[in-house]
């Protein structure tokens, strides 16, 4: 009988501690179920977009904000920064930013060959953003690196941009022109991949010859420099002097139009005044003639007195007795005399 009410006590044991762990797991497994969904809620930095991959599967891209995913297996979110400047060297690699900064440099990255075959010693640094999150991250394996494909890329595009160009082109006349094409090379070559990167700039770092020849070179480079300074200093004196001579060409040509205008006039109004003088020549001739006479004597005579005297007796005789300056300068002169002046 004790036994029996021991069996039947451990059987109440029993069925009480199946009983209570019934209970916790009704309100634990449900609330591990919505704690497992809840795990699904994300949110997407401002400077971010979320790629959901379904089973490893790429399904949606999300702006930023809050957003939901199906809870891990099912579903997981990569949120890479679309707004960060990220970048590539070509030809060195900075080991710290210093100050002072500090470098290791790869010769094997940045000597090549030029146009014209000389050797030239060129490094540039690249820089990029995410433009399609999905294909940056799955498209192209082993993307970025000291090893990666955009650094690949942009090498080749480099030897390619350069090996088209002579020296001078590269060093000194077109380094502008040379980023820029550089810049659309590489661009093409990363679109092919469909790598989901955007190429902001390009920018030629260091442009030399090599060490070997620097001194040589550097005193050719200032050779031709100097003369470009004394071709664009020529252009410039030759800018300024034309439109002064033209300036002053002009300025002759309108004083000559200008006297040949006066010319005329003043021939016309002569012609004029002829004519008029004609006229009345032609109406009384000794009158005018006479009149002529005293008005050519004032212009010949200026400013000094003269006498006219009349002598009808034709004796020649000059009968002038100056008397202004004496005492009795009241004195009648004789009436056959007229005095004018």
């Amino acid at each position: 009988m004790e036994r029996i009410s021991r069996w039947e006590d451990d059987i109440r044991f029993k069925l009480r501690l199946h009983k209570q762990w019934f209970t916790w797991l009704k309100w634990t497994i449900p609330a591990l179920i919505v704690l497992w969904l809840l795990s699904g809620i994300y949110i997407v930095g401002p400077d971010e977009q979320g790629v959901v991959r379904r089973f490893g599967k790429a399904v949606r891209v999300t702006e930023p904000g809050p957003h939901y995913r199906l809870p891990r297996p099912i579903e997981r979110v990569d949120k890479p920064k679309i707004q960060q400047v990220r970048r590539v060297e070509i030809g060195f690699e900075t080991v710290s930013p210093g100050p002072p900064a500090r470098y290791n440099f790869h010769p094997e990255e940045s000597l090549m060959l030029t146009g014209d075959e000389q050797i030239i010693d060129a490094q540039i640094i690249v820089q990029y953003k995410i433009k399609d999150p999905a294909d940056y991250l799955f498209n192209v394996r082993n993307l970025e690196g000291s090893q990666g494909t955009i650094k690949d890329a942009a090498e080749v595009a480099l030897r390619q941009v350069v090996g088209k160009r002579p020296i001078d082109d590269v060093l000194i006349k077109e380094k502008l022109q040379v980023e820029i094409d550089i810049r659309a090379l590489l661009q093409e070559i990363v679109d092919g991949y469909n790598s989901g990167v955007r190429i902001i700039e390009v920018k030629l770092q260091t442009v030399q010859p090599p060490k070997e020849v620097a001194s040589s070179f550097s005193d050719v480079v200032s050779a031709k420099e100097d003369r470009e300074k004394l071709i664009q200093e020529a252009e410039g004196y030759k800018e300024d002097i034309i439109p002064k001579a033209r300036g002053q060409a002009r300025s002759i040509v309108l004083a000559a139009e200008a006297y040949k205008e006066e010319k005329i006039k003043q021939a016309q109004g002569d012609v004029e005044k002829f004519l008029a003088v004609l006229q009345e020549y032609e109406k009384a001739k000794d009158v005018t003639r006479k009149r002529l006479y005293l008005e050519t004597m004032e212009q010949v005579l200026p400013n000094i007195k003269k006498f006219i005297i009349s002598s009808p007796s034709g004796d020649g005789l000059l009968k002038l007795l100056p008397l202004e300056g004496a005492p009795f300068g009241n004195t009648p002169q004789n009436p056959e005399t007229r005095r004018s002046r």
